[in-house]
């Protein structure tokens, strides 16, 4: 008997039925005598261990992290955001004539989406140090780069001290009012998209600005290795609370505001010296029973996995034992098996959630022969005819549920007829923006966590794979 590969359309009827029918047992495609139809949960041979996340190339980045965020469960993660400083309009600048006065100078950081902690109570204080070093634009920063920094240009600063800080209530929805200044005319107060403006000392403008010699003014090269670039950080001592991770875009620059006094003639105006390349660096200390999960070295699977961002934790999942020794059991009797659908379940504990949200969403992918990231069969439009895209692959929190939930049915099949072989399956943090295909990379661009019951044997919640099979007479 001929059998045709099941396509996207027999998938959604198999599912329809199965949701419709009391007894899952009946549940059967009709394909013919000789065969039945069956479905099983498995919770006692998934294999699930908690592993760090790889590391990442941080630099251009579209939102950046600076965090400060006391997790009881995971620890605390600091984040700092690196970056270059250039001339206004990125070339030659040549400063207004006359008596210049600062009347204050603001580097902006506008929000992005992916705020994570505590928004209410927390009170933030960031501050803004020079860096030691030249930012280099040239060069790929990953996430474990540590950014020294400093002020020696300044004679009243010590070393360490930061050139500009702000302390705040994080409101990344909330827009503002500022005045735009509009040379020659009366300046007028616009509404802003949410951000931070840090006040910034106005010696570091002078000093490297409008103090500054015609050569260094005259390329903005020399200007970014004169300045060198900034740092910015929260600062922990000063940070109140759980603290969280505030998400930062990259299109960000320092606002000088002057007046300029040239004979009898008084003007105020604006200069903008911008921000184009950034690159973050993560730290996470964890906690005693975290290190203690990720040092264990015993075989087996574990009650509890963690997945956390930024570049943080994600959990390595097997199916070692379940179908193979199932389809060896079958075949045995002269039968075998076809997967109309299966699907992961993944659960958060209870109680690890409030106030703590869990990640919106997540993915699963595998490692092929070199050890690379690669999609799943399901998850895989482009080369694989029984993906159902991302919409039906999955890996969004439901709510209501409080489940993560996974089709893995191609990917099954093929392991089991083994047109596929488990270099490394993975389950990790993912951002939630993208709604058009399934993102498998590490990222640096999601702050938020989930503790997920494992394979604990005594939970409810235990991770579970649903599959609906029909068992097929050779």
């Amino acid at each position: 008997m001929k059998f045709f590969r099941l396509d996207l359309l027999t998938l959604l009827i198999s599912l329809f039925i199965l949701n419709s029918c009391k007894n899952q047992d009946a549940v059967g495609l009709g394909v013919g005598s000789g065969q039945t139809a069956s479905n099983l949960i498995d919770t006692s041979t998934i294999v699930v261990n908690t592993v760090p996340e790889d590391s990442v190339v941080t630099s251009g980045l579209t939102k950046n992290p600076v965090s400060c965020y006391r997790d009881p469960i995971f620890g605390t993660t600091t984040t700092a955001l690196a970056t270059d400083l250039n001339l206004p309009g990125q070339g030659t600048y040549t400063p207004p004539t006359g008596t210049i006065t600062i009347d204050s100078a603001r580097l902006v950081l506008n929000y992005a989406n992916g705020f994570y902690g505590d928004s209410i109570t927390s009170k933030y204080t960031i501050n803004v140090y020079q860096l030691k070093s030249l930012f280099r634009t040239d060069t790929a920063y990953y996430n474990n780069k540590n950014f020294g920094y400093s002020t020696t240009n300044f004679a009243d600063y010590s070393s360490q001290s930061p050139i500009g800080s702000l302390t705040f209530n994080a409101r990344p929805h909330d827009s503002i009012k500022v005045y735009n200044i509009i040379t020659g005319a009366p300046d007028t107060l616009i509404k802003v998209p949410p951000q931070i403006r840090i006040p910034i000392n106005p010696a570091f403008i002078n000093t490297n600005l409008f103090g500054a010699s015609s050569t260094t003014l005259g390329s903005n090269t020399i200007f970014k290795t004169k300045v060198r670039g900034l740092l910015i950080k929260l600062d922990s001592t000063k940070t109140t609370g759980a603290g969280g991770s505030i998400m930062f875009s990259n299109a960000d620059s320092l606002v000088v505001y002057y007046r300029s006094v040239s004979g009898t003639t008084i003007d105020t105006s604006v200069v903008k010296l911008p921000i184009a390349s950034t690159a973050t660096s993560i730290h996470h200390n964890y906690t005693a029973a975290i290190r203690t999960e990720l040092n264990n070295t015993k075989s087996g699977s574990r009650n509890l996995f963690y997945l956390q961002g930024p570049i943080g934790l994600r959990a390595k999942v097997s199916f070692p034992h379940l179908l193979q020794n199932f389809r060896a059991s079958l075949l045995k009797t002269n039968n075998d098996i076809v997967i109309n659908r299966a699907e992961l379940v993944v659960t958060p504990q209870p109680g690890t959630y409030i106030p703590f949200a869990p990640i919106p969403k997540i993915s699963m992918y595998q490692l092929d022969l070199a050890l690379q990231r690669v999609e799943l069969q399901d998850a895989n439009t482009a080369s694989d005819a029984r993906s159902g895209g991302v919409g039906v692959f999955g890996g969004y929190y439901n709510s209501t549920q409080n489940e993560y939930h996974f089709i893995v049915t191609a990917y099954l099949q093929d392991l089991l007829y083994g047109k596929t072989v488990d270099y490394g399956t993975y389950i990790g943090p993912i951002d939630n923006t993208n709604t058009s295909t399934v993102d498998i990379g590490a990222t640096a661009q999601v702050a938020s966590r989930t503790v997920a019951v494992g394979t604990d044997k005594n939970s409810p919640y235990r991770l579970k794979l649903n599959i609906i099979y029909t068992k097929v007479a050779k």
